[in-house]
C-alpha cells in the first residue's frame, strides 16, 4: 500500500516537473508560502532496508531546497516572521520556512555548514527527554531491532506473533505491521511493547538516544547560531491525542519550562510529534493556543495562507521527503497549493 502511494505521489511530481506547472500554480495560488518538515540530514545513501529512510536527505540536497528558494525569489524566513506574513491581508511576497525535527546530532554535523553557508534561517523543535538520552526514538529502533534480526517475535494484541525477516522485503513487512499495530495503540502501551521489544533483543534505546540525539551542551552552541530559532516538541515525543487531556497539557507546558531553563530563553513556537491526523487534532490545537503558544505546526500537508490567521496552532507543513530528492522536483516542493489540492482543497485541515 505504501509502495502505491508513493508510486501515485511520483508520478505527480514527474508530472508537474515535466510541464512546469507547479511555478504557474505557485504564482498564481494566494498560498503565501510553505514549512518544511526535516528530520535527519546525512551524506550517506540509506541501506536498501530502511523504511525511515522518508525522513533522510543529504546536505546536497538541503542545499538544493536552499538554492532554490533564491533562484525563485522565495524569501527564507522563521516562523514568528511568516506569522507577520499569514496574518497580512492579500498577497505578500511567496515565503519558505526550513525546520527540523527531534534535534538529531546530524542536523548540526551536516545540515549547520550548509544553512550558515547560506545564511538560511531554521528552527529546531527539541523534544526535552531526548537531549537528557532519556527518549525513545523508537520508530528507528524498530527499524533497526529488524535489520539486525533474521525473525522478529512480537506481541500484537495478546497474540504472539513471528514474522521471518531473512530478506529486504520480508522485513519491510514485518515493520510495516509492527509500526502500525503500535501507531493505533494506547501511547503508554506502545511504549510497554516497545520496551520489551528492545529488551528482548539486546537493544539500548537509552544509548541509542545519547547518540543520535544533541547533548543539551550541542543544543546551547547551535542555539547561539542568530540563524537558529529554538521550538518545543514535547517532553518524550509522545502522540498526544493518545493522552488524556492534562498529560498532553503538561507535555507541551513542561517542554517549554525546560528549554526556557536549560538553554535559558522561552520558546514560543511547537510541532506536535508525529503531526498527522492520528496524533493532534482539534483539542490538541486548543491547548496550544490557550498556552499562549504563538505558532504551532502539523504535518497534515498543505500551503499557508491568511485562513491561517486564525488557527496558528494548527499549521500545515510540507515534507522534504528522503524519497523524493530530485532537483527538478523542488519546484513542486515549493508550491503551497499543491500539497493543499493533496489534502482536499483545504486550506484550514483541522478535522479528525
Amino acid at each position: 500500500m505504501a509502495g502505491l502511494k508513493y508510486k501515485i505521489l511520483q508520478a505527480g511530481f514527474e508530472g508537474l516537473a515535466a510541464t512546469r506547472l507547479s511555478g504557474l500554480i505557485r504564482r498564481l495560488s494566494a498560498s503565501k508560502g510553505v514549512i518544511f518538515t526535516l528530520h535527519r540530514v546525512l551524506p550517506e545513501a540509506p541501506a536498501a532496508f530502511a523504511p525511515n529512510a522518508i525522513l533522510q536527505i543529504t546536505p546536497d540536497f538541503l542545499e538544493q531546497a536552499i538554492l532554490a528558494c533564491r533562484d525563485k525569489d522565495i524569501d527564507i524566513v522563521d516562523l514568528t516572521e511568516a506569522r507577520k506574513r499569514i496574518e497580512q491581508p492579500g498577497r505578500t511576497k511567496k515565503f519558505a520556512v526550513f525546520t527540523f525535527d527531534d534535534a538529531y546530532r546530524d542536523n548540526s554535523q551536516y545540515a549547520l555548514p550548509v544553512l550558515q553557508k547560506h545564511g538560511c534561517p531554521f528552527t529546531l523543535f527539541v523534544p526535552t527527554a531526548f537531549p537528557d538520552g532519556e527518549g525513545d526514538i523508537w520508530w528507528q529502533a524498530l527499524e533497526d531491532i529488524i535489520a539486525q534480526n533474521p525473525a522478529i517475535e512480537v506481541d500484537l494484541g495478546g497474540t504472539p506473533t513471528e514474522f521471518i525477516a531473512q530478506n529486504t522485503d520480508e522485513k519491510n513487512t514485518a515493520f510495516d505491521e509492527i509500526y502500525w499495530h503500535m501507531r493505533k495503540m494506547p501511547e503508554h502501551d506502545r511504549v510497554k511493547l516497545m520496551h520489551g521489544l528492545a529488551d528482548r533483543y539486546g537493544y539500548d534505546l537509552g544509548k541509542q538516544c545519547r547518540e543520535l540525539i544533541m547533548s543539551w551542551e550541542e543544543l546551547q552552541t547551535v542555539a547561539q547560531e542568530p540563524l537558529c530559532t529554538i521550538g518545543a516538541h514535547t517532553v518524550h515525543h509522545y502522540e498526544l491525542k493518545k493522552l488524556l487531556a492534562d498529560e498532553a497539557r503538561d507535555e507541551i507546558k513542561t517542554s517549554f519550562d525546560v528549554l526556557e531553563q536549560r538553554l535559558g530563553k522561552r520558546p514560543t513556537h511547537f510541532s506536535y510529534p508525529l503531526g498527522g491526523p492520528l496524533s493532534a487534532g482539534k483539542r490538541e490545537f486548543e491547548i496550544a493556543a490557550d498556552l499562549g503558544v504563538e505558532t504551532a505546526v502539523t504535518t497534515r500537508p498543505g500551503g499557508l495562507y491568511h485562513d491561517h490567521a486564525q488557527h496558528l496552532t494548527a499549521l500545515p507543513r510540507v515534507s522534504l521527503n528522503g524519497h523524493f530528492q530530485k532537483q527538478r522536483y523542488l519546484d513542486v516542493f515549493l508550491t503551497g497549493a499543491v500539497f493543499t489540492a493533496q489534502a482536499g482543497m483545504k486550506k484550514v485541515n483541522v478535522d479528525g
